[in-house]
């Protein structure tokens, strides 16, 4: 099945020989549903902080910093944008010049002065075909000038990376991308004792220099307006983590006689996030951006996350040597149990028949772990993944990020417990990879392998099986500490479509 060329082809990607043959072994098996205990909701997984918490995090976060804390802010941004402009490219694939009533390119239309783009696009418009969009539309010629937003031939916003298209103006005719947005919010809120703002983006090859380009017309003025030095890095996602695609049969799919590998989605990521050399890193989505006279929640409950983050670390470092040292008494260990239980949101039945000596060396490994907070709106129809706690390979219970792939939606308990979830995950992250003494955690030994899915996809028409590794937030971070926190709807604002730009929280 894998013949001498296919043994040159995965050594050039970095792809060893039986990591392909474990990913055709999945396609076979298939991967296990989670064992869930129930949705995380407040005060059972959940965190609902009051003014004199929410203020008690913020100061520790700027405590963590003024004492030359390290922090870095991550986002994948490697996405092209073409499922934004979905229902674009199905009106100019149609044989209408008029968008049906009420549909979305209707609804864009109609408020399309509103778009930030709106100037370039009349002026892509202009030289396209003379006339201006007002006039184009007036004409009748709604297709075009929606095909002048996604073509090559005019803006080429449909394969473009979402970082880079023009998401919002403001009052002074300047505008900005999502990759702006995203550095200004690290000047507010991940700003180092020494002035420095680091930011790690995830790109694709084939946008790294629009990237570059971009960063370095406008870095220079944002570093003077605020009096900081901000330092950028990219990287791609490597090659090794792609992974291979299968026909119907799970035979290995070809063409040209070629193996043909997918990315295997943003779990992938889990290796640039493990290259990163950073106390504390920030992980946010690149289209969950909002305007500067929008941006005041997100600033203060980044803060409080990262706050709460240092605050569980805190206490995790003072155990964590206790336990090294051999320095506690019994009742030591049973504060222990509860700070598991009660902050983590552990629970294990096997810890109350433990001795002492079996329960240190328990409390130990599970304090010895990467951490994470992660921020949690109400749901209010939202698309995104769901707190939960799940049960873990040793038995143990915890706080997961699940995708509804993950659970087995012919348990009717399953199916009763997403109804009555009162929160979803908005990918708003900060997390803590250094162990207690300081050193690197290897953040790729915490991914839980059997947490990926397979996805159906086609390839020049041909119909093949892809896999998706476990997700950056989801299976990737499966044997992490986290702790859920809740944080309003307002630092909630992505853009999964272009209309969603036309919301009060998109116009500067």
């Amino acid at each position: 099945m894998i013949t001498e060329h296919d043994k040159q082809t995965l050594a050039a990607k970095g792809i060893a020989e039986k990591d392909v043959k474990q990913q055709l072994g999945r396609f076979e098996s298939g991967f296990p549903f989670l064992e869930l205990k129930g949705a995380a909701r407040p005060g059972d997984g959940i965190q609902v902080l009051d003014t004199e918490a929410i203020e008690q995090a913020k100061a520790r976060w700027y405590a963590y910093l003024a004492n030359g804390g390290e922090v870095t802010k991550f986002v994948p941004a490697s996405g092209a944008a073409s499922r934004m402009f979905k229902s674009l490219f199905a009106f100019v694939d149609g044989d209408t010049d008029t968008p049906a009533p009420g549909s979305d390119v209707d609804k864009l239309v109609k408020d399309i002065e509103k778009l930030a783009f709106y100037a370039e696009l009349d002026a892509v418009v202009k030289k396209l075909y003379g006339k201006d969009v007002k006039q184009m539309l007036a004409e009748g010629d709604t297709r075009k000038v929606i095909a002048a937003i996604i073509l090559p031939e005019g803006m080429n916003y449909g394969s473009l990376p979402k970082g880079l298209l023009t998401f919002h103006a403001y009052s002074d005719g300047s505008t900005r991308t999502p990759l702006e947005e995203q550095m200004v919010e690290g000047v507010q809120t991940a700003k180092c004792a020494d002035g420095k703002v680091n930011l790690h983006f995830t790109v694709s090859g084939n946008h790294r220099q629009m990237f570059l380009d971009k960063i370095a017309s406008v870095a220079p003025s944002l570093e003077k307006e605020h009096g900081v030095k901000i330092n950028v890095s990219l990287s791609e996602q490597k090659p090794s983590t792609d992974t291979i695609a299968v026909n119907a049969d799970n035979t290995p799919f070809r063409e040209n006689d070629e193996l043909v590998f997918r990315p295997g989605g943003h779990g992938a990521l889990i290796q640039n996030l493990n290259d990163i050399d950073s106390e504390v890193v920030f992980i946010k989505n690149i289209d969950n951006v909002v305007p500067d006279n929008f941006r005041s929640a997100t600033v203060v409950y980044k803060k409080v996350i990262a706050g709460v983050l240092i605050q569980v670390h805190d206490r995790i470092a003072l155990y964590m040597d206790m336990l090294e040292k051999g320095n506690y008494t019994s009742a030591d260990l049973d504060r222990m149990v509860q700070f598991m239980q009660n902050t983590l949101c552990i629970s294990d039945e096997r810890v109350s028949k433990m001795d002492q000596t079996e329960l240190a060396l328990y409390l130990k490994h599970k304090f010895d772990r990467p951490l994470r907070v992660c921020g949690m709106v109400r749901n209010e129809g939202e698309p995104g993944g769901g707190p939960y706690i799940a049960r873990n390979s040793d038995g143990s219970y915890s706080p997961q990020i699940l995708e509804s792939s993950q659970i087995d939606m012919s348990n009717s308990d399953y199916v009763g417990m997403m109804k009555r979830a009162t929160h979803f995950n908005p990918v708003d992250l900060v997390c803590y990879i250094r162990d207690c003494k300081g050193n690197k955690y290897d953040l790729t030994k915490y991914v839980d392998p059997d947490t990926g899915f397979i996805s159906s996809k086609s390839l020049h028409g041909r119909e093949l099986k892809a896999l998706e590794l476990p997700g950056l937030w989801n299976g990737a971070m499966s044997d992490w500490n986290t702790v859920f926190v809740e944080v309003p709807i307002d630092t909630f604002n992505p853009v999964k479509t272009v209309n969603d730009l036309l919301r009060n929280s998109h116009q500067g």
